[in-house]
């Protein structure tokens, strides 16, 4: 440039507005070439070398770095080569290098955001990602750069030190902290999740407050995205992870079983002793044997210690239907394939209720996969259901329209 306007500074006769449209022409000429060279040379030669290399899945990513960068050179060449314009005014110059200069502080920092994104792409790769995400504390970073970016941008637009601006700071801490309340909080937050491993990427969790209920699919700094088992999606401020409460279920899914705990409600007007025809019936039911055995023995000594109580019934102990059931339900679970051996499993009596006896079953799968739990305790509820009758009980149901009717249609009894 210096030697073509050295050549254009012979023509004395020429207006001097000339020259300077010329210089003009020729700066804005090789930005241009020199945004083309940077941008479909230099940037695809890295593209194809980074393609060839085994950064080829990150190319892309790496790729919009390097994109960024490249847009620092036609700065640069406007920063440097406004100053050999001639005839410009020493303001004007100023204005445009504090406009190129605070440009390449607007794209390095963009560049820097870029390669924070492509930090977090390349950690979320690895094994431990979903147990201690790094993407909350990538976004503090880049807001900080952000930050600090704004701050030299204002400074080199002014042409003043960015050391009064940032000692400004202090003065403004209030403002500050009231307008990034929710991102402290928010940081305060997603370092006490981390920390104590209370949450991760495909968590199950429950969150009724917030109608959050369903898989975790994403951990940011402000918000934490909760995807529902409708399909829909939950965001939840990070901070209110930590303010309310919330159950996760990783903990039935590392133990690889999940609890079945319903009750079936025992009709208590069936519930009555079993008679000795009863009682030897119950021997066709292979699962009961054992216990029919150790029962008769346990009633025979007990019965045995006092030979009064075999002048009447009412003073012996005696099997019940309610009693034999449970056993037959605990033999029952304890052969059934699908339910773990090794973990809680009982068959227990609650307080009876005006709805009924409540006979609990408590046990777990062994599956933690939805369908497969739901098909097991069907099965399970189903047999129980359709064998009850067998031992002479009922389950309790409040009376419907069909029985009153049935009621209804029963003769009186004559005299």
């Amino acid at each position: 440039m210096e030697v073509i306007i050295t050549y254009l500074s012979f023509a004395n006769d020429l207006q001097p507005w000339i020259t300077t449209a010329v210089a003009v022409a020729i700066l804005i000429a090789v930005m241009v070439i020199a945004n083309w060279v940077s941008k479909r040379i230099i940037v695809h030669i890295v593209m194809r070398l980074l393609a060839r290399m085994s950064l080829y899945g990150e190319a892309p990513m790496l790729g919009a770095v390097v994109t960024r960068l490249s847009n620092i050179v036609p700065a640069l060449v406007i920063q440097l080569g406004i100053v050999l314009v001639p005839d410009i005014p020493a303001a004007l110059v100023i204005i445009v290098q504090n406009v190129a200069a605070a440009f390449i502080i607007l794209t390095i920092g963009l560049a820097i955001g870029a390669a924070l994104n492509f930090a977090n792409y390349v950690y979320e790769r690895r094994p431990e990602a979903r147990n201690r995400p790094i993407k909350g504390f990538l976004e503090v970073t880049k807001i900080v750069v952000y930050g600090v970016a704004v701050i030299l941008i204002i400074a080199a637009l002014i042409d003043r030190s960015p050391v009064l601006l940032f000692s400004g700071l202090g003065a403004m801490a209030a403002i500050l902290i009231l307008v990034f309340k929710d991102t402290l909080l928010s940081l305060v937050a997603s370092v006490q999740l981390s920390s104590n491993d209370m949450l991760r990427v495909g968590d199950w969790i429950e969150m009724p407050q917030l109608n959050a209920d369903g898989d975790v699919i994403d951990i940011a700094l402000h918000t934490v995205k909760v995807q529902n088992w409708d399909k829909t999606i939950t965001t939840i401020p990070t901070y209110r992870l930590i303010e309310g409460s919330f159950k996760n279920w990783r903990g039935m899914f590392e133990s690889g079983g999940r609890r079945i705990s319903r009750s079936l409600l025992i009709d208590q007007r069936s519930i009555r002793f079993l008679t000795s025809e009863q009682w030897d019936a119950m021997r066709r039911f292979a699962l009961l044997c054992p216990y029919l055995e150790s029962k008769e023995n346990e009633l025979s000594e007990w019965n045995a210690k006092d030979p009064g109580t075999s002048k009447n019934d009412v003073n012996k102990r005696r099997p019940t239907n309610i009693g034999t059931f449970r056993a037959y339900i605990m033999a029952y679970l304890n052969a059934h394939p699908r339910i773990a051996q090794d973990k809680t499993l009982l068959v227990r009596q609650l307080a009876p209720t005006q709805t009924g006896l409540p006979i609990q079953i408590y046990c777990f799968t062994t599956t933690t996969a939805w369908g497969d739990y739901e098909s097991i305790q069907g099965d399970i509820f189903d047999h129980l259901l359709a064998i009850l009758p067998e031992f002479g009980l009922r389950l309790f149901q409040d009376p419907t329209s069909l029985d009153f009717r049935n009621f209804s249609d029963v003769e009186p009894a004559r005299e």
